[in-house]
């Protein structure tokens, strides 16, 4: 029988049926989410129409995706003042293509003022780093990481588990500052407007951020631009 026939035969049934059941943690957040838009209204009556109008974040935040760092939070910003991108480890990849479509878009065309790129404790992706657990796709995203690993063995391999995790997590973020100062279209934007990128680890255990130092001299600077920019 064709399939066009066997279409024909089947019973009808109303379209609500297809739509399957949603589960009481996603229905509870769609309730808030209705709480929260007629909180802001009540609060701000332009805010959502002033939000459709575009954006103009000041702040590039490269984040982890998990979700206990939910930057729009931790940084007490509102809807609009952050552009983000996220990914397991926060891992700064100079081929990774979403990771350069997010820059040169919030870079050249957003204008961002600021790069962040924040880290934070008890990673899982760094937990799988130091592990040498098998995880099939992953072990190639990490693989950046685990070079890092190797490159500072002798250093990490004296500290406690906790404090290997810290370290390892704050060397991620330097590297990442590191390779985004390499991006062409970063280098245009330091030179000329004198963009900012910043290293941060996000403590889960109080809430707080801190700087990693992730300072370069003069010369190292000059170099870098001498040896990345595109003309």
């Amino acid at each position: 029988m064709h399939a066009s026939q066997c279409l024909l035969l089947r019973p009808s049934r109303p379209a609500d049926s297809f739509i399957l059941p949603l589960d009481d943690e996603f229905t509870s957040s769609l309730q808030a989410n209705k709480i929260w838009a007629e909180d802001i209204s009540t609060k701000d009556p332009e805010f959502f129409k002033n939000s459709a109008k575009g954006q103009s974040p000041d702040i590039l935040w490269i984040g982890c995706c998990d979700s206990r760092v939910p930057e729009t939070t931790v940084l007490g910003k509102k809807p609009g003042e952050v552009f983000v991108l996220r990914n397991i480890a926060n891992v700064i990849n100079p081929t990774d293509i979403a990771l350069l479509s997010a820059v040169e878009f919030s870079v050249k065309h957003l204008k961002i003022k600021h790069i962040v790129l924040c880290g934070h404790t008890s990673c899982g992706g760094v937990k799988a780093t130091l592990a040498n657990n098998k995880l099939d796709i992953l072990d190639v995203w990490l693989q950046p990481m685990r070079q890092i690993r190797e490159k500072h063995a002798a250093t990490l391999n004296e500290l406690s588990a906790e404090d290997k995790e810290d370290a390892l997590a704050k060397l991620n973020v330097q590297q990442g500052v590191d390779n985004l100062r390499r991006i062409p279209t970063v280098v245009d934007a330091i030179r000329d407007r004198g963009l900012k990128v910043h290293g941060l680890l996000y403590r889960l255990s109080n809430g707080h951020l801190e700087q990693i130092d992730t300072a370069e001299d003069e010369q190292a600077s000059e170099c870098r631009q001498c040896t990345f920019e595109l003309k």
